[in-house]
């Protein structure tokens, strides 16, 4: 069986396409060179379980590395000391029972004692003195890795461990102990008493202060996406344009590791089977990558569901979010506010130019469409779309000019006497709410992030291979209303297209509502003015 793009469990180089991260790894060793303690935190599906195990394949040889994980572990082991004590023990002895190659992780004696551990009154004292007896036998450095530290991090025990092996690091001079330790999970560290205190005594008191901070870059880069695309090609022979294809990955991702594997299985086993594609070589081209996107987009998966719980359970994060998007804010990032921190730590935001903006276009699009679905119940623009929807299409394509003449009626209609501030807090919103029901489930959009602000942003919407750039803004005099009709010709130059839209939300009282189409440079552009 050949070769095949994963997004379940650890990525293998003999049985999956993946990206080479020798320079990832090789970093990370650095740090464990110096002896650094840290933690690799990063969001849901982001390629930590994996970096894991190929870091111990990495470092065999040179470090003894206990690699232990919390996944999985039951309520009761966290109720004392002991019971905890003896699980750390037991998931220490299972890594050192193993031998590779007919030889010996651990002395036979320390393997022993380990397993003795695993069943008699273990505190944190014996353990503590077992990991000195360790690190003093050893013939080379030993480096604890723990991942899944998540799900241990609402319990105080999981703290005085971190305790435990925070001291002994800071009197290593003195004691032997680990020469790095390496925890992963989602959360920060020094969110750990966050996450055990309630609202009003938020604080970052932290039992893992002396760790250095993680910077090696986990995300996919497009010449990383590139070298796994390659690869699939040498099997494949699609004839795609490799460097183009991976652009474009990134284009939708920002180098997502899930999302980013995710498109590609899509691509390579769901679009060949779709109407209009056939065959691989159809499918790894710009129309199969939004077709791959429109079923990601449509498809539950456990990101997607993670997301949507975090929402839910972080209500200050998705309020920032709404306003990021419906609203254009231009919110500026500090990390120690707790929802952007929040966000950036879930993977949801990152810091662009000083400012919040959404980590990624799928997680953009997915984020407009979860905010959408709670309204259309009680949205009156979205169902007057939603009636006149099989209008709006010709011989299979989408009318975008039709579209803007029945907003522009619509939203006059329902919200011509509506307050100025109401109009520019929600008319991006009104618009997509009146798009969505005419192009769900054949079509997608997305939003331009150059553009995104209180005054202007551009919806990119993709129908069956075509796409149609539609600028939003708010009137503010004929001026800027030239100035914008120029950048919407430049976006329509970087898009190839002839034919480009414009929504003016004017509140002039002399103004004339309606649909006009101006001719500039060659290119026409529509615009509608309610």
């Amino acid at each position: 069986m050949g070769k095949m793009f994963n997004t379940t469990g650890v990525c293998r180089p003999d049985k999956h396409y993946m990206v080479n991260i020798d320079e990832r790894l090789g970093k990370i060793e650095a740090l464990i060179g110096q002896g650094a303690y840290f933690t690799i935190n990063r969001a849901r599906q982001y390629g930590k379980t994996t970096t894991i195990q190929l870091l111990r394949e990495w470092l065999s040889g040179r470090y003894i590395v206990f690699s232990i994980s919390f996944e999985g572990i039951e309520k009761e082991v966290y109720a004392g000391t002991v019971p905890f004590c003896r699980r750390i023990c037991r998931l220490l002895y299972k890594r050192a029972s193993v031998r590779r190659d007919g030889t010996e992780f651990i002395s036979e004696k320390l393997t022993a004692q380990l397993e003795q551990m695993c069943h008699r009154e273990t505190n944190l004292a014996d353990l503590s003195d077992f990991i000195s007896a360790l690190c003093i036998q050893a013939e080379k450095p030993v480096v604890l890795i723990v991942d899944e530290v998540d799900q241990a991090s609402n319990q105080e025990i999981f703290l005085s461990f971190l305790g435990m092996l925070r001291n002994k690091y800071l009197n290593r001079d003195e004691e032997p102990t680990f020469q790095s330790v390496i925890l992963a999970g989602v959360y920060d560290i020094k969110n750990l008493k966050l996450k055990l205190r309630p609202d009003a005594e938020r604080q970052y008191n932290s039992p893992w202060n002396i760790a250095v901070s993680f910077t090696v870059d986990m995300s996919f880069s497009p010449a990383d996406i590139g070298g796994m695309l390659k690869e699939y090609e040498e099997d494949e022979q699609t004839g795609m344009d490799i460097d183009a294809m991976a652009l474009s990955l990134y284009a939708y991702t920002s180098g997502y590791p899930y999302l980013v594997s995710q498109l590609c299985k899509i691509i390579d086993e769901l679009v060949p089977q779709e109407e209009g594609f056939g065959t691989k070589a159809a499918a790894w081209t710009n129309a199969g990558l939004t077709e791959a996107v429109k079923i990601l987009l449509t498809e539950p998966n456990t990101l997607f569901d993670d997301i949507v719980k975090k929402l839910a359970d972080f209500p200050e994060l998705k309020k920032m979010l709404y306003v990021v998007l419906f609203q254009g804010e231009r919110i500026p990032y500090n990390v120690y506010n707790y929802a952007i921190n929040m966000g950036y730590m879930f993977g949801f935001v990152k810091n662009h130019q000083g400012m919040v903006q959404v980590a990624n276009r799928i997680f953009e699009t997915l984020l407009y469409n979860l905010f959408i679905s709670e309204e259309v119940l009680d949205s009156k623009i979205y169902k007057a779309a939603a009636l006149d929807k099989n209008q709006f299409i010709r011989d299979g394509q989408l009318d975008m000019e039709l579209v803007l003449e029945r907003f522009a009626e619509s939203f006059t209609e329902i919200y011509g006497d509506a307050e100025e501030k109401f109009v520019e807090e929600n008319g991006r919103r009104f618009f997509l709410l009146y798009l969505k029901p005419i192009i769900n489930g054949v079509g997608n959009y997305y939003i331009e992030a150059r553009t995104r602000d209180m005054r202007r942003t551009d919806v990119i919407v993709d129908y069956r291979g075509r796409q149609y750039v539609c600028e939003l803004k708010i009137w503010r005099g004929q001026e800027y209303n030239q100035r914008g009709e120029q950048q919407l010709i430049g976006y329509l130059d970087d898009y190839h297209l002839t034919n480009g839209y414009m929504v003016s939300f004017n509140f002039n009282k002399r103004k004339q509502v309606g649909v006009k189409r101006i001719e500039i440079d060659g290119r026409l552009i529509v615009e509608a003015v309610v």
